[in-house]
């Protein structure tokens, strides 16, 4: 259960979590986009780009692909892992995209929910696509619908008190669709998209979420590095039986589901 300390956080994320978690999910997302060879691509909030390393795969030799992402480890992985993709540091209300650049598809695969101010990331996303250009958005369900991340949430409440998960705050898919209606995007569709997850190591990725649960909470901001690393080990190690009961054949297996929002202007 313990984190390689060779590693940073951006790191371990892309070596352990990014192919069996988030990949399978950013294949649907991409393929509800229908790329071509001749589309350009913008992935927002693109964390260690899998997103935009999967549109490089589809189009066309030197087409435009472009991830940002306010996080500069995270760019910084990508980079390492792909470097003929343009990563931009940037936040999703201001885009760091020129008024005469435009794409034929926007992303956004589990990062809307982390901006505050949603509105003004979809008008950035409208401004951005050319005419007839697509999207698609990501973001995971709320946690009561997801049973393993619920019963991981009840034990983490009992040491942290209340906070809010950002990672499931914005699973109400219509809410999603009326946003992007009320932003001139039209032919708007709603999907629910589900995938059985298996991870290898089970009390590394409750260590992990433990991590990521800590760094949300009022109580862990208040901690300093050492305070918020002792809590989280603390959490992850009272989560060790809701893993065991999720565990089968030794391999963490949990359902998890995320609406899918795609849209055209």
């Amino acid at each position: 259960m313990a984190l390689p300390r060779n590693l940073t956080f951006a790191e371990m994320y892309e070596r352990f979590l990014v192919e069996p978690l988030f990949r399978p999910f950013a294949e649907q997302l991409l393929e509800r986009t229908r790329p071509t060879a001749s589309d350009s691509t913008l992935d927002i909030a693109c964390g260690t780009g899998i997103v935009a390393r999967l549109a490089r795969l589809k189009l066309r030799r030197g087409a435009k692909v472009v991830g940002v992402d306010v996080s500069g480890p995270m760019l910084a992985v990508a980079g390492g892992v792909d470097s003929t993709i343009d990563w931009r540091e940037g936040n999703a209300t201001a885009l760091p995209v020129p008024a005469d650049e435009r794409f034929s598809i926007v992303t956004c695969h589990q990062g809307l929910q982390f901006v505050p101010d949603r509105a003004g990331a979809a008008r950035e996303m409208r401004r951005v696509l050319r005419s007839g250009g697509r999207i698609a958005i990501g973001t995971w369900l709320p946690i009561e619908d997801i049973p393993f991340v619920r019963d991981l949430d009840q034990i983490a409440r009992q040491q942290l008190g209340p906070f809010t998960d950002s990672r499931h705050s914005c699973g109400d898919g219509k809410a999603l669709a009326r946003l992007l209606e009320e932003n001139d995007f039209r032919d708007v569709t709603v999907d629910t998209v589900s995938h059985d997850v298996r991870i290898a190591d089970g009390p590394f990725f409750a260590r992990m979420n433990a991590m990521a649960v800590v760094g949300m909470s009022p109580k862990g901001k208040a901690l300093d590095d050492s305070g918020r690393a002792t809590l989280a080990g603390e959490i992850a190690t009272a989560s060790l039986d809701v893993v065991q009961r999720y565990t089968r054949d030794g391999v963490l297996t949990f359902a998890l589901a995320t609406n899918v929002v795609t849209a055209r202007v």
